[in-house]
């Protein structure tokens, strides 16, 4: 069952920390909402509750911005996927080599098609202005671990 968190824009900070600072290594967190709904702003307080000191570019461009110590404590993948048009642009991405030893942070994860990761965290941002809900599927990997309550 899918839970709800209302917020405003004062929390998306606090709201990311909390969800990055639970990261491990394996992990997805799938980012999905309307364009300026706030899931780059998410994936950068996950960023920086891992110990980026500066501001971390949008991936739009890059599709991938991986992040690595020692300028984060965990290896971190910030993707960006609204781009890709057809499935098979993914494969040269190598998004599951990221797994082996860090995290995805994956935004616009509807592009993935039948390509994914059941176990993924689930993160849907709806609403805008300071009026915010995040839904969030979280999977039996997160359940001891998940921060918001």
């Amino acid at each position: 069952m899918p839970l709800e968190f209302p917020y405003t824009l004062k929390d998306v900070t606090r709201i990311g920390a909390a969800i990055g600072a639970a990261l491990a290594a394996g992990d997805v967190v799938l980012l999905s909402g309307d364009l300026g709904a706030g899931k780059t702003t998410l994936a950068r307080s996950m960023l920086k509750a891992r110990g980026l000191a500066g501001e971390a570019p949008s991936p739009t461009f890059a599709i991938v911005q991986p992040y690595a110590p020692p300028e984060v404590d965990l290896a971190i993948a910030h993707v960006d996927l609204y781009r890709i048009e057809a499935e098979d642009e993914l494969i040269e991405l190598g998004l599951d080599d990221y797994l082996d030893d860090g995290a995805l942070l994956i935004e616009w994860p509807e592009r993935l098609g039948a390509q994914g990761w059941p176990e993924a965290l689930t993160l849907r941002i709806s609403g805008e202005g300071d009026a915010r809900v995040l839904t969030a599927a979280v999977p039996a990997a997160w359940e001891t671990r998940w921060p918001l309550r």
